[in-house]
């Protein structure tokens, strides 16, 4: 395996930063989701707003989407539908939630080894059909987390006031 350059421990630091290591801006998407009870999770702020078990499974979808784009791989293979903001089971558990945050984590994970093995000569190119660089969608990826980490945090303080 080639040695990682700077610029990809840096991209690393960055993207571990928004979702499980510590980072001065508080709490990251990982942590945003632990000690979660159901009814916290399934709890919409109204009708056809996202809760925090949707918002979590979108999170992991498009970290399958910059994984694609950076080992250019085949659409329709995230194993949740529809796409975005797939569907949570119609009689949800707390096993059902573990499945999720597994899925999330595998995510994580595998799109973190495509960052960590990267040509670094490739970084600044557009993918196929995209207006962004590859290290633009690896920083992106990285705020989204780190987004929809406060969005949660926010979600958690308002279940937990009612």
């Amino acid at each position: 395996m080639p040695k990682q350059s700077e610029q990809n421990k840096l991209l690393l630091e960055i993207y571990d930063q928004g979702y499980n290591n510590p980072a001065w801006h508080g709490t990251n998407l990982r942590g945003s989701l632990k000690g979660l009870k159901l009814h916290e999770l399934l709890k919409r702020p109204q009708s056809k707003q996202h809760n925090i078990w949707e918002i979590t499974l979108h999170c992991a979808y498009w970290k399958y989407v910059v994984l694609r784009r950076l080992v250019d791989g085949k659409k329709g293979e995230f194993p949740r539908k529809p796409s975005n903001f797939p569907k949570i089971p119609n009689a949800p558990t707390l096993k059902d939630w573990e499945i999720d945050l597994a899925l999330l984590e595998d995510y994580h994970l595998k799109l973190r080894t495509a960052i960590e093995q990267f040509s670094n000569s490739k970084l600044y190119k557009l993918p196929k059909g995209s207006k962004v660089s590859y290290i633009q969608t690896i920083y992106g990826i990285s705020s989204h987390d780190i987004y929809h980490a406060g969005q949660i945090q926010l979600l958690k303080r308002y279940i937990r006031s009612k």
